[in-house]
C-alpha cells in the first residue's frame, strides 16, 4: 500500500470514472449540428431544443456550427467533420464550396452520420450525393428530373415509386396527424406504437429524389380535407451511403412541432442509430399514443 499515494489514488477514481462513463455512453457521441441559413424563423430556436434533448440523454455532446448568412462568403464555411460521429442538419440556403462538400461527401461515405430535420431536405437540389444522402426532398426547382414520388399505397399495401411528371414538395394546412409505424424492428422504431398523435406540423408531401437504399420507418396519411396528396407520405427515413448511415425526418416545422414527444424521441434514437447502428434508449413513457398526443 505504501506504493499508493494520494497523487495515485486520485489518477485511479480519474480511470474509473472516465471508464464507467464510457461503458453508459455520455456524452461520448459527437455532434456537428449545422445551422445559418433556414427559410424557417425559428432556426436558431430548433438549433438550441435539438442540441438540449440530444444532450439530456447523456449520450451526445453537440457543438452547433453557424454558416455565414445567405449572400455571405461561404469560403469561410469549412468545418472539420472528422472531428465529429455525426452531422444534424438544420441548414436550407446557399451551396457550400466544392471543397467543403467534398469533405462532407466523405465524412458520411466513410462512416460518419447525419440526420436531417424537416427543411434541411429541401437544401442543395443541384448536389447529386446530397440527394442520394437524403432520398426524396422538396421544393427549390425539384421536379421529374429530381426523381420519382415516394409514397405508400395502402390498396397495394407496398410503397410505390411512381415517375409520374410533377413538383416536388408541398404540404397542406398545419394540423395534428397520425404517425404510422411501417418498419417496427428497426432499431429506432423498435417499441414505439403502431401508430402515434404527432403535434401540430406541417404534413411534407410529394417529395421527390433518387429514393436510392430508403427504408421508410413511418408514414403519415395527407388528407385531401387538410389540402394534402391523399397519400400516406414518408415522415422518418433511413438511408445508406456508402458506409454512412442518414436519419431523415420530414418532422419538426414549428416549436411546437419539435415539443412533441414522438420528434424528441425520435430525433434522438435516429442520432443515436446514424452514430453507432443500434439503439441503448427506452421509449420514454410518456410517447404518445393513437389518442393522446404528447408534448414537453
Amino acid at each position: 500500500m505504501k506504493y499508493f499515494t494520494q497523487k495515485n489514488i486520485w489518477f485511479l477514481v480519474f480511470l474509473i470514472c472516465s471508464r464507467v462513463d464510457a461503458a453508459y455512453g455520455q456524452g461520448s457521441i459527437q455532434v456537428m449540428l449545422i445551422d445559418g441559413q433556414n427559410n424557417h424563423s425559428n432556426m436558431f430556436d430548433g438549433s438550441r431544443f435539438m442540441k438540449q434533448v440530444l444532450e439530456e440523454t447523456g449520450l451526445f455532446k453537440v457543438d452547433i456550427v453557424t454558416t455565414p448568412p445567405a449572400g455571405g462568403d461561404m469560403a469561410a464555411f469549412r468545418p472539420d467533420f472528422s472531428r465529429y460521429d455525426v452531422v444534424l442538419s438544420n441548414y436550407n440556403g446557399d451551396p457550400w464550396t466544392e471543397q467543403t462538400k467534398l469533405a462532407f461527401e466523405q465524412f458520411v461515405a466513410g462512416g460518419g452520420g447525419l440526420v436531417v430535420v424537416h427543411a434541411a431536405d429541401n437544401a442543395f437540389p443541384a448536389w447529386e450525393a446530397y440527394n442520394l444522402m437524403i432520398g426524396i426532398g422538396g421544393w427549390e426547382g425539384r421536379d421529374e428530373r429530381s426523381g420519382p414520388y415516394l409514397y405508400f399505397d395502402e390498396h397495394k399495401n407496398e410503397f410505390v415509386q411512381d415517375i409520374t411528371s410533377g413538383k416536388g414538395g408541398s404540404h397542406g394546412v398545419q394540423h395534428e396527424f397520425l404517425v404510422t409505424t411501417r418498419d417496427p424492428q428497426h432499431p429506432i422504431m423498435k417499441g414505439l406504437p403502431k401508430e402515434w398523435l404527432h403535434q401540430k406540423d406541417e404534413l411534407y408531401d410529394r417529395l421527390r429524389g433518387p429514393a436510392k437504399n430508403v427504408t421508410v420507418l413511418a408514414t403519415a396519411h395527407s388528407t385531401p380535407e387538410t389540402k394534402g396528396s391523399g397519400r400516406h407520405e414518408p415522415v422518418l427515413m433511413t438511408i445508406r451511403y456508402g458506409k454512412g448511415r442518414v436519419f431523415h425526418t420530414t418532422l419538426g416545422h414549428e416549436n411546437y412541432s419539435q415539443k412533441c414527444v414522438g420528434f424528441i424521441a425520435t430525433l434522438q434514437r435516429g442520432a443515436e442509430w446514424a452514430a453507432k447502428g443500434k439503439v441503448t434508449q427506452p421509449v420514454p413513457k410518456d410517447f404518445p399514443s393513437k389518442d393522446r398526443g404528447a408534448v414537453r
